[in-house]
C-alpha cells in the first residue's frame, strides 16, 4: 500500500513515501481503509522526534476493513473516525476503543476533521474546564485547529469567546463562525483588552495554544477561580514565571491536556465523554468542522509547507481517492 513516512534528522522533519505491506488488525484492533486523513501541527514538531522515521498521520477516517479478536461492536463496513496509527496511508490501524461512528451528513474529508481536534477540545473544556453557558472564554492562537474546534464547541455550550490572533482578517472569519471578540496580537498583551471585554471581571477558562510566552498574560485575564488549559507551544517556550500570589489568592486552576502519558482507560474515556456531549451535534448539523483547505494524497508535503506557513483557518485536510 502506498503511505507516507515522517522522518527526522538534525531537527528537521520531512516527509518520505514508502509502498509497505496492509498492516494486519491485531486483538482489540481495526484496520481502517482511510478516506481522509488530517495533519497535526505537534506531529511535525522537532521536540517530539529522535532521528529516525515511522509512519506518519495520527488520525483518519475511513471504512472498516477488518476487526482483530477482541472486537465487539463494530464490523467490516462501518464507517468511523478517530485516533490512528499510519493515518497517512491507504490503511491504517485503530484501536477499537478510539474509534468513533462517523454520522451520516459527514464527508469523509468532514469526518477527517474531528476527532483530534475536537477530543482535546471536550478535554479542555467539558472534562477540565468545566465551561458553563454564559461564561466567559479565552482562545490564544484561535485559528489554528484546536483553537476553532473550542470556539465551536463553546459556543455549543453557551459561552461567549474572545479570539487572539496576529491576523485581523482571521479575526473577522472566526467571528463570521461565533466568535464574540477578537483581539489582534502575536504578543503578551492582551490580558487588559480580554478583562476590559467582560467588564472587568476577566475570563473563566483559557485555552492556551500560543506556549510559555503568553502564559503569564493567560494569568492575567483570567477571573476569580478561573481555569487555564494549556495544549500548544507552538512558541518553544517550554519555561515561564508563575505568579503565584495570583495562582492562591484568585483560586486559579492551571492543566494541561495531551495524550503523551495517557493509558488506553483515560483515552476511552475521552472518546466517550466526546461521543455522548459533542457527535449528537455533528449528526443533527449544529456543528460542522471547518476545513481551511483539503490537499490530494500525492500532495501532502505541500499540506505540510501549507500547515508551517500558519495561514490556515481550522483544519488542514487530506483526501485519498
Amino acid at each position: 500500500m502506498k503511505s507516507w513516512w515522517i522522518r527526522a534528522r538534525n531537527g528537521i522533519i520531512g516527509l518520505e513515501a514508502r509502498d509497505v505491506p496492509v498492516p494486519q488488525a491485531g486483538s482489540g484492533e481495526i484496520l481502517l481503509r482511510v478516506h481522509a486523513t488530517a495533519l497535526n501541527r505537534g506531529e511535525f514538531n522537532p521536540r517530539y522526534h529522535a532521528d529516525g522515521i515511522k509512519p506518519g498521520g495520527i488520525e483518519a477516517a475511513g471504512i472498516v476493513q477488518a476487526v482483530g479478536d477482541s472486537v465487539a461492536g463494530i464490523k467490516p463496513g462501518d464507517r468511523i473516525m478517530g485516533r490512528a496509527r499510519g493515518g497517512f496511508a491507504e490503511y491504517a490501524l485503530l484501536d477499537a476503543h478510539d474509534a468513533i461512528p462517523v454520522p451520516a451528513c459527514l464527508s469523509w474529508e468532514q469526518a477527517a476533521a474531528v476527532p483530534l481536534a475536537f477530543l482535546v477540545a471536550h478535554d479542555m473544556l467539558c472534562s477540565y474546564g468545566r465551561l458553563k453557558s454564559g461564561e466567559w472564554l479565552l482562545i490564544t492562537g484561535a485559528s489554528s485547529g484546536v483553537g476553532v474546534a473550542c470556539l465551536q464547541t463553546a459556543r455549543l455550550l453557551g459561552a461567549k469567546v474572545i479570539g487572539t490572533s496576529g491576523s485581523a482578517d482571521k479575526l473577522a472569519k472566526l467571528k463570521m463562525i461565533g466568535l464574540d471578540a477578537g483581539i489582534c496580537t502575536r504578543g503578551p498583551d492582551f490580558a487588559a483588552q480580554a478583562r476590559a471585554i467582560t467588564g472587568g471581571k476577566g475570563v473563566d477558562l483559557v485555552v492556551n495554544n500560543v506556549g510559555g510566552s503568553v502564559f503569564p498574560e493567560c494569568l492575567r485575564a483570567l477571573a476569580f477561580q478561573g481555569r487555564l488549559a494549556t495544549v500548544g507551544t507552538i512558541d518553544g517556550v517550554m519555561k515561564c514565571e508563575l505568579d503565584l500570589e495570583a495562582l492562591h489568592s484568585n483560586r486559579l486552576e492551571l492543566f494541561g491536556v495531551s495524550n503523551k502519558f495517557t493509558t488506553s482507560v483515560q483515552r476511552a474515556q475521552t472518546v466517550n465523554g466526546f461521543i455522548r456531549d459533542l457527535l449528537p451535534a455533528f449528526a443533527d448539523g449544529r456543528i460542522a468542522p471547518v476545513i481551511d483547505r483539503v490537499f490530494g494524497y500525492a500532495e501532502l508535503p505541500a499540506a505540510k509547507d501549507h500547515m508551517e506557513s500558519n495561514a490556515q483557518i481550522g483544519r488542514i485536510v487530506v483526501r485519498l481517492s
